[in-house]
């Protein structure tokens, strides 16, 4: 314990100390984030900033990431600020939660520099992955509904995310994690009835899926079972929870039309199981070490 209460010369002399008063709350706040830390804050004020450029520009079609945009006018820089831009609050909320605990976790195992750029490179790829099938084989109604249509707009961090637990799946196979299936179910629910209920019906439902989904969240921090079993949580091992993730939302989307980009989920989770392997054939002896101590 002593390391963490010494002093040293420099922390003790008043003029550091002042240099240090003087940048104020958040530049403190800010020196003090990791990777993980800063991508979150890039995300939230990227987010505000796009927003405002919205408003008063509309200049969303420079911003989202769109297969007919990208390859017939050359939009490639929206393969980097659609990973930064969310459709709403809400949608920002629940990718930067995932990114909190995914990417503490994966960022403390392999290290900054490698979880930066693990996060950048699959976000791009991502996004690429999406627009190349949507653009290819997003021309009839079945390719709509699993690759998307080329004008679609997509946007999220989510892409980058699933590379995060795709890197997880092959170091920490065996640790377990739980899945809120809740929201997933809440989701389709209101996709499926979106073409049989009217416009202020489907707004009111809507208000209340997204009040189940934040009680849902909140409720896997409680200490009580009862309130948990709310969010209807599934404990899996970690491989297994991409996969619980991307393919019954691809075979519910054969049916029923879903927000959901679940081909860049995909293309993001393809870089991080790559990496991954790369990591245990690389490491094999630390990779070993680490599976070990997060299966117990």
């Amino acid at each position: 314990m002593v390391r963490y209460f010494k002093v040293s010369h420099e922390d003790s002399n008043p003029e550091n100390f002042s240099r240090r008063k003087r940048k104020g709350f958040l530049a403190a706040w800010l020196s003090k984030l990791n990777v993980t830390g800063w991508l979150i804050f890039a995300n939230i004020i990227l987010f505000l900033i796009f927003e405002l450029l919205f408003g008063l520009f509309h200049v969303e079609k420079y911003i989202y990431l769109q297969p007919f945009n990208l390859f017939n006018n050359g939009y490639i820089w929206t393969l980097l600020t659609s990973m930064f831009m969310h459709a709403n609050i809400f949608h920002l909320f629940i990718n930067m939660l995932s990114l909190f605990f995914i990417g503490n976790f994966l960022e403390m195992i392999i290290g900054r520099k490698r979880f930066f750029w693990l996060y950048m490179i699959s976000g791009i790829f991502a996004g690429l992955f999406f627009a190349i099938l949507a653009f290819l084989f997003g021309n009839s109604e079945i390719g709509i509904r699993i690759f998307s249509s080329s004008e679609t707009f997509a946007v999220g961090a989510s892409g980058a995310i699933f590379a995060l637990a795709g890197v997880l799946c092959f170091l920490t196979p065996r640790n377990s994690v739980y899945l809120i299936t809740g929201p997933i179910i809440a989701i389709a629910i209101q996709a499926a009835l979106v073409n049989f209920l009217a416009e202020g019906v489907m707004n009111f439902i809507s208000i209340i899926v997204n009040i189940y989904i934040f009680i849902s969240i909140f409720s896997m921090f409680s200490i009580s079972p009862g309130f948990r079993a709310v969010s209807i949580p599934i404990k899996m091992p970690f491989w297994l929870l991409p996969i619980i993730a991307i393919v019954p939302l691809v075979i519910i989307g054969l049916f029923v039309e879903l927000p959901i980009g679940n081909t860049a989920h995909l293309g993001g989770f393809i870089v991080g199981a790559f990496y991954g392997i790369y990591l245990r054939l690389r490491y094999k002896r630390k990779s070993q070490m680490i599976s070990n101590y997060f299966s117990k």
